[in-house]
């Protein structure tokens, strides 16, 4: 096979559908039986929401959730004060989607597993990879029941304790982020209306809060404990948070369906490649939950890794193209956990930062903008939304091809439309399959000796 991707969460979930849709021979491998149950990545922010439009899940996934309630205090018993959790964006034609979105990161994957399936790929569940072994052709992944798998590429989504991250011998620094122990578990809950994110705290910093997870019945509960206090996860241990905390009976909460404990780090992988093997997802970083960035850069790692695996698999593009997704994403994301750790910190609102519409590659080796005084909209910046000769360009870039504006240009695999929108500025624009400007110049000449760098 061409890729074989380890880890059936968010990240190789959308890697397996960008590659499917390539007709890139590619495989998910899952250790555990079935898709994870919990709703740890609740939030899917702007730029994951165009991410998604262009996988072909945009409508599903925003039916399977709904937007963020207001937060309600709550203070011995009563209500104290209601508080709205982000500052306001306003969306324009350049980026309709302005607000995160809430969705349980268990019907994220169920929205893309489905996905997946309809393009023809498959999840292997009850895979449990053990080590690897490469050399000049490929990758051999060796599994716990003794057999092996060979690829020409693996792609390492296996989460913040990754086999596969550990077997290269790569190493992932970090600090704590907050010392204190936290529990996150989805829970059935009777007596909150599900119209506020619910939160108790205590003088000592320690909280309780209950969030409605929108198109479900269960609320997400998140618990900051004293420091020192070991967390106990079971229905017994939930109850009695929930009585010690809030207002409520410990048998107001009627069920558990997923809980677990964790204390907020940060930590990032030393390499993103190594040979054959790339990380992506927790497996190359892990982020604090409280500014809504991993699941959403997890997921940017595969829309920027899906098309240059494409690229050399399929159209005979140099090996060396790959090196791009580490000196693109690591940057990227060394930037994301610097947000999120401000975000829990309480140095960082969530407004505009968090929506990652800011974030682009205007450092990268591939942003190559060929204009003295560009204005506007510029190579490795992001490709806004707008609309040419009546085509919307959202509907323009959806699929695994390029885009040239302003250009009629006859180029395989590129689709051309002879306008530019007066907001990108003067110019001639080719987008990426991945949404971003890749190189910019007055005319197009110059352009086939790019578009090269990408082809045999």
């Amino acid at each position: 096979m061409d890729v074989l991707i380890v880890g059936a969460g968010p990240t190789g979930l959308a890697l397996g559908i960008d590659l499917a849709r390539r007709g890139v021979d590619a495989r998910v491998v899952e250790r555990s039986e079935a898709l994870f149950p919990g709703s740890r990545g609740k939030g899917i922010q702007p730029r994951t929401q165009e991410v998604f439009d262009d996988l072909g899940v945009g409508e599903a996934i925003r039916a399977a959730g709904g937007p963020y309630p207001s937060r309600m205090v709550w203070k011995d018993g009563e209500r104290a004060d209601e508080q709205v959790l982000f500052e306001p964006v306003a969306p324009d034609e350049g980026a309709p989607y302005a607000e995160p979105l809430m969705v349980a990161q268990w019907r994220t994957q169920e929205v893309l597993y489905e996905r997946l399936a309809e393009l023809g790929g498959e999840v292997a569940f009850g895979r449990e990879v053990t080590g690897l072994a490469q050399d000049a052709d490929g990758v051999t992944v060796r599994f716990a029941d003794g057999t092996s798998a060979r690829a020409r590429y693996v792609v390492a989504a296996d989460g913040g304790r990754s086999v596969v991250r550990r077997a290269l011998g790569v190493g992932m620094a970090g600090e704590t982020v907050d010392p204190a122990p936290f529990v996150v578990a989805d829970v059935w809950v009777q007596g909150l209306d599900r119209d506020y994110w619910h939160t108790f705290p205590k003088d000592d910093g320690s909280a309780v809060a209950l969030c409605p997870l929108a198109g479900t019945d269960v609320f997400q509960m998140q618990v900051r404990l004293p420091e020192g206090t070991e967390p106990d996860v079971s229905l017994d241990g939930i109850r009695a948070l929930v009585a010690a905390y809030t207002h409520l009976a410990a048998e107001d909460v009627t069920g558990v369906r997923w809980a677990s404990d964790f204390r907020p780090r940060t930590a990032l992988a030393d390499r993103f490649r190594v040979g054959r093997v790339l990380l992506a997802g927790d497996a190359a970083h892990l982020h604090s939950p409280a500014g809504g960035q991993g699941l959403n850069t997890s997921v940017q790692d595969a829309y920027n890794l899906g098309w240059k695996l494409g690229a050399v698999l399929r159209a005979g593009a140099p090996d060396s193209v790959l090196d791009t997704y580490e000196e693109e994403r690591r940057a990227n994301a060394a930037a994301m956990l610097d947000l999120s750790t401000g975000v829990h910190r309480g140095e960082v609102t969530r407004g505009r930062k968090t929506t990652q519409l800011g974030l682009g590659y205007r450092e990268s080796s591939l942003s190559v903008e060929m204009r003295d005084n560009p204005s506007g909209v510029r190579a490795g910046d992001r490709a806004p939304d707008g609309t040419v000769d009546g085509v919307r360009l959202f509907d323009a870039f959806r699929g695994p091809h390029w885009t040239l504006l302003g250009a009629d240009f006859s180029l395989p695999g590129v689709r051309a439309l002879p306008a530019v929108p007066e907001s990108y500025g003067p110019g001639v624009f080719l987008i990426r399959p991945d949404g971003y400007v890749g190189w910019a110049g007055e005319s197009a000449e110059g352009l086939r000796e790019y578009l090269g760098r990408f082809s045999g």
